[in-house]
């Protein structure tokens, strides 16, 4: 199905629409990277945005259960240049097409992702809509305009665990992570190096974490604009000095 991009300074990309059909809006930003969609997908530092992959073929090893970085994906869109239309991995369990459709998520072929890339490279990461709902380009650059901007947004409280868990349970050391959008990569290798992983909600208080008596404590990373985070600012006051603080 026929669809479009349109940008907030006016420019437009044609193309064709596949996984989830629909309208999407967010920052259109670019990622370099030759393999790893998955990866991408799922990373929680790319919520509020649309995704454009580089690489001009994407999808050609499928998806699996194992290579995620969070429980769903987390972008608002997938832009690439050519999806593969077959797959084939040992560990692959489903197409592309077929996971960004499960999970609801608009994809975006057969544009060129070369001219967007240098676009975005030149003037800076901007607000898009990608519909193939609304072919009007008029009418989603207006949309696209009317995107609020992502300075001064907190998306951390759309990505954030809503309580306390343990990822895991054994280790010679206990690691306190403060989910502002932690990736399960992150964890998952804390984990390899004998550590007690607890992840926390990130509008935890100080207090609840030291209660616990960590060894260390880690400041993930996360979408959105930093500045809006004065309770995270307030926690790594609280904590910095009295624990070993990274992130």
């Amino acid at each position: 199905m026929k669809a479009l991009l349109a940008l907030e300074d006016g420019r437009v990309f044609w193309g064709y629409a596949f996984g989830a059909l629909g309208e999407v809006s967010g920052e259109v930003v670019f990622n370099t990277s030759m393999t790893g969609y998955q990866e991408i997908l799922t990373d929680p530092s790319y919520k509020g945005q649309i995704v454009t992959m580089t690489y001009p073929l994407i999808g050609n090893y499928g998806v699996n259960s194992e290579d995620v970085e969070s429980a769903k994906p987390q972008v608002e869109g997938f832009i690439v240049r050519e999806k593969s239309s077959l797959y084939s991995n040992w560990r692959a369990e489903e197409s592309l097409e077929e996971y960004l459709k499960r999970h609801g998520i608009m994809g975006l072929e057969r544009i060129d992702t070369r001219a967007l890339t240098r676009h975005i490279r030149e003037r800076g990461a901007m607000r898009g809509v990608m519909s193939c709902l609304d072919l009007d380009p008029v009418s989603l650059v207006e949309k696209a305009r009317s995107i609020p901007e992502m300075a001064g947004q907190d998306l951390v409280q759309k990505v954030t665990t809503q309580k306390p868990y343990v990822w895991s349970e054994d280790g010679a050391y206990t690691i306190a992570v403060l989910d502002c959008g932690v990736k399960f990569g992150i964890l998952r290798q804390l984990a390899k190096r004998c550590c007690r992983v607890i992840v926390y909600p990130a509008f935890t208080q100080a207090e609840d974490v030291l209660r616990e008596k960590p060894d260390g404590i880690l400041l993930s990373n996360g979408p959105g604009d930093p500045a809006a985070l004065p309770y995270v600012v307030e926690f790594a006051r609280r904590v910095i000095g009295k624990v070993p603080v990274f992130g």
